[in-house]
């Protein structure tokens, strides 16, 4: 039987062994940390963690498709390890979880990048592992390990006693960037470069073994049905749907959740089974009736509804007030509820009727949080990244900040943002 101190070992000729392979591919592979994309790391200098944020290390990447937050760790981000001081970045990975852990997340690992030279030490993932208790664990709905080597393998089985068996059960390893795309939005998440280079690498490198690589290509969208409702336009579906302003997944999911959803503790933060969203989808672009008791399960409209909003093509609150959100941090905040009010009384007349039929509703469940936990800022933080995103790129983790103060505001402070304007057509929930 291999002792846990020969496994170590073996990991280690392993890294060497991949270290060789990549600088044999690239002549241009330093130890210096890749850039993030765009330089999305953009943390504010002020940034309690600013010497660990600043690499782009961690990110948070708006949510998956059934609403659960994407947090993304990048190796090759690392800088060499007499850079950065490895206890700082567990803390900081902590400090970035325990903003979401009360709700379902998914954390996605890039491997690439990681070499001798970065990696933080076994005995410091022993710590991390044993410092992550039940709240972090029991949350992750699944940890996506993407480009795995014969070292992640054998870390894998050092570790593997101290593993419950429940929690095993979420890794998934992902050998081609494509695969992402059966399980997440792939269009948000932040993808450094090198990680991207590596995947064509590896995809080249498949199809001159003879192999048919995956492909990165989107096949062409199949024209949507007269009865489509998810991932079609507000105004395609007011056209086939008689006129009415508010899509029926909105009234239908607001209607069941203000009878039976109000006092559910977390009602927003929970997912449900994935198969359970994929057959309602359907029913629902098919046209078919939906009867929300047959699931017997309060989360099934919730996730519906944010995935509605997610799978529009354009936010809810439009591409043009995403600009305008990442600024609000520069309004003074006795000024902030105004500015908002003036966003929202900009909007297209029928995107303002559904926004504020929506954020109505919200105020009434955050009228509750004493018994549903779901305070402005919880729903916020839940909801902002539905409601408003970049048409170009992905929402990063400093991107977040002006997003969920934003959202707080609409939903805190909604009669005033929303009460002066009144169109004919409003429908309220």
């Amino acid at each position: 039987m291999t002792s846990p101190s020969d496994l170590e070992q073996l990991a280690e000729i392993e890294l060497q062994k991949d270290e060789e392979e990549e600088d044999d591919d690239d002549d241009d592979v330093t130890d210096g940390p890749s850039v993030p994309p765009i330089s999305r790391s953009g943390a504010d200098s002020s940034h309690p963690y600013y010497d660990v944020a600043r690499h782009g290390i961690i990110q948070v990447s708006g949510d998956d498709r059934y609403g659960r937050k994407l947090i993304i760790f990048s190796s090759c981000c690392l800088p060499p390890s007499h850079q950065l001081n490895h206890r700082r970045l567990l803390e900081y990975l902590k400090f970035t979880l325990d903003q979401y852990v009360e709700m379902d997340y998914i954390l996605v690992y890039f491997h690439h990048g990681l070499r001798s030279s970065n990696k933080p030490s076994l005995k410091w993932l022993r710590e991390a592992y044993a410092e992550f208790d039940r709240k972090y664990k029991k949350n992750m709905k699944t940890l996506y390990v993407v480009h795995p080597t014969n070292f992640i393998r054998i870390v894998w089985n050092i570790f593997k006693p101290l593993i419950s068996h429940k929690f095993g059960k979420k890794l998934t390893y992902v050998n081609y960037l494509t695969e992402l795309r059966e399980h997440l939005n792939y269009e948000q998440l932040i993808i450094p470069p090198d990680v991207l280079r590596h995947d064509e690498k590896l995809r080249a490198a498949q199809r001159g073994g003879g192999g048919a690589p995956p492909s990165l290509k989107t096949p062409p969208p199949r024209p949507p049905l007269p009865t489509q409702q998810f991932g079609v336009s507000l105004q395609y579906i007011r056209e086939k749907n008689r006129q009415q302003m508010i899509p029926p997944v909105i009234r239908h999911t607001v209607s069941y959740l203000k009878q039976r959803g109000l006092r559910t503790e977390g009602i927003f933060r929970r997912s449900a089974r994935v198969q359970l969203i994929k057959d309602v989808q359907r029913l629902y672009n098919l046209g078919k009736p939906v009867n929300f008791d047959d699931y017997h399960d309060v989360h099934v409209p919730a996730v519906i509804l944010k995935t509605f909003l997610r799978e529009m093509p354009e936010p809810l609150l439009t591409f043009t007030v995403y600009s305008q959100v990442q600024d609000l941090l520069t309004v003074e905040t006795s000024l902030r509820v105004s500015r908002c009010k003036q966003m929202m009384e900009s909007l297209p007349e029928h995107h303002f009727i559904v926004a504020k039929y929506l954020l109505s509703f919200l105020h009434t469940v955050s009228q509750q949080s004493l018994v549903n936990k779901m305070s402005a800022s919880n729903l916020a933080c839940v909801f902002g990244v539905n409601l408003v995103w970049p048409l170009h790129g992905s929402i990063s983790l400093t991107d977040l900040t002006p997003i969920n103060i934003f959202t707080e505001i609409l939903v805190e402070h909604f009669p005033a943002v929303f009460g002066s304007r009144c169109p004919p057509a409003q429908v309220d929930p």
